[in-house]
This record gives C-alpha cells, sequence and structure tokens, in this order.
C-alpha cells in the first residue's frame, strides 16, 4: 500500500525542519507516542534504530525505526532552493513501512511537507486488511501532520487535548 499527503506549514522550511528533527517535541504533535529511544545511534541521524511505542485507543503497537535519509545533515542555515529530506523505515509485528518527507520553500514563510508512505504486511489476513484500511492510515497520516502544523504555528500540544 502506498500513498502520499501533504500539508502547507505557515512556518519557514528551516524553523519546520529543526521542529520536525528535535526529540524533545515528538511528545507535542506526534499523537499516541508512549515512547521514542534510540538502541543505536543518536537521534535522528542516518542509520540509528530507536525503539518506537505507539498507544492508538486501547492497542499498543511496539517497533524499530531505522533512520535512512537526512538531508542536509547540518539543519541550520539551509541554501534558499534546496529541499529537506527525511527518510525513516519502521519494522514491527507484522509490518513495515517507509516515510519519504520532503520539506520544500512555499514562499519566504510557508513551507510544503509531502509525506510519502509504504506499508507493506506479513500475513494473508493482515495483507487483505490493509486494502480495506488505505483510507485509514492516509487519514491517521495526516492527522499527524495536522497536529504538527498545529504545534509549529500556534504551539498547540496535543497532551493537552487527549483524555487522561
Amino acid at each position: 500500500m502506498k500513498y502520499t499527503v501533504l500539508i502547507q506549514i505557515d512556518q519557514p522550511r528551516g524553523r519546520v525542519a529543526q521542529l520536525l528533527a528535535d526529540p524533545v517535541h515528538l511528545p507535542k504533535w506526534l499523537r499516541g507516542l508512549v515512547l521514542h529511544e534510540p538502541l543505536d545511534g543518536a537521534h535522528g541521524q542516518v542509520g540509528t534504530t530507536s525503539r518506537v511505542v505507539l498507544r492508538m485507543g486501547q492497542q499498543t503497537f511496539e517497533a524499530v525505526e531505522t533512520i535512512t535519509r537526512r538531508e542536509p545533515a547540518d539543519l541550520h542555515g539551509i541554501p534558499p532552493q534546496s529541499v529537506v529530506r527525511f527518510e525513516r523505515e519502521i519494522a514491527g509485528n507484522g509490518m513495515w513501512s517507509a516515510a519519504r518527507e520532503r520539506l520544500t520553500g512555499n514562499g519566504p514563510d510557508t513551507t510544503l511537507w509531502e509525506s510519502e508512505n509504504e506499508y507493506r504486511f506479513s500475513g494473508l489476513l493482515m495483507r487483505l486488511g490493509s486494502i480495506v484500511m488505505t483510507g485509514a492510515f492516509r487519514k491517521q497520516s495526516l492527522q499527524h501532520m495536522r497536529d504538527f502544523k498545529a504545534f509549529a504555528e500556534h504551539g498547540t500540544d496535543v497532551r493537552e487535548a487527549e483524555p487522561s
């Protein structure tokens, strides 16, 4: 299953890239995040593997994330015409996914965030279910992007809206 979602963020591309890359901010916009801890390497750097735990409703999902691309490596002073790229693979029980994120300037104070996502499932039941659930996966990805947009533009923290 593959799909692409995009959103415009009313912040400069350099600021958006720095907020996305800073692990301190992950719980503020990544709804359901329980844990994101590096197992090997430094957060966000190419080759780093991290343990990721997400809670969605009553279900908990645990996986290992591997950073496969980050360009430029230094997110300070990004040249005006360059594209910022973050790519990662996530492997969990019966599932593998890849996310390819691209940030492009859409004017001096606006960023276009494009997220290309691919999922593969093992097991017949999971593969069949993914056909029906493509819309739900896309909707969840877009929700994460909207949450990030609200955080980047207004400082909105998803934890303040979630019931305890």
